[in-house]
């Protein structure tokens, strides 16, 4: 065998061996899991855009029928503005001041939301408008299907947390320069439980 085909194969080796190395090293399953997190975080946004969504129909309907509750009503279409005007992008996910913001906001509006419905245990005459009752149920839902995008993503974030942090995978990390990305908390003791319709409606 020729010097140039030993040479030839010597590179193949290091070549795959080299891959090899990588691979073990989390260079790819790096960006995979970061790229999964990034998918359960568009899930978490789009199950507070849904419940953002749901709050009009539910003050109105609310609004015609106990006209006392206005200032609760105000405080529920503040607090949808207030947390809709705050995002978070995929870039930001590893940002704690950005993720915290984002928290205190969908955190106030979810107790606006909690203030709504207990007020209509006072009106018996709300519990029996069929649009209300439907938009509570739908609201009830949204909940749970925020609580459930959360813990998804909370779990994506720890899954990539852990690879960038042990090794041999935080090699490939710290090539990339992947840094460890910020969980869901919730800001309100229970703010993670979606509300109690149970005697309510």
């Amino acid at each position: 065998m020729s010097f140039a085909a030993l040479a030839r194969k010597g590179r193949t080796v290091l070549v795959l061996g080299l891959a090899l190395s990588l691979a073990a090293c989390g260079f790819n399953s790096v960006p995979t899991k970061q790229e999964a997190a990034k998918a359960r975080w568009a899930d978490v946004q789009a199950a507070f855009q849904e419940r953002a969504n749901l709050v009009p129909n539910l003050a109105a309907t609310a609004k015609g029928a106990a006209e006392q509750e206005k200032a609760i009503l105000t405080g529920v279409v503040e607090a949808r503005a207030k947390a809709t005007s705050v995002q978070i992008s995929a870039e930001d996910l590893n940002n704690p001041a950005k993720m915290q913001q984002f928290q205190a906001a969908q955190g106030q509006f979810g107790q606006a939301l909690s203030r709504l419905l207990v007020s209509v245990e006072q009106y018996p005459d709300l519990k029996s408008i069929v649009n209300y009752q439907m938009l509570q149920t739908q609201l009830e839902g949204q909940e749970n299907r925020i609580r459930i995008a959360i813990r998804d993503y909370n779990g994506a974030v720890q899954d990539y947390n852990t690879e960038v942090r042990t090794f041999p995978s935080m090699i490939g990390a710290k090539l990339r320069g992947a840094e460890p990305l910020v969980p869901y908390q919730s800001v309100t003791p229970g703010a993670e439980v979606a509300p109690s319709l149970e005697g309510k409606i």
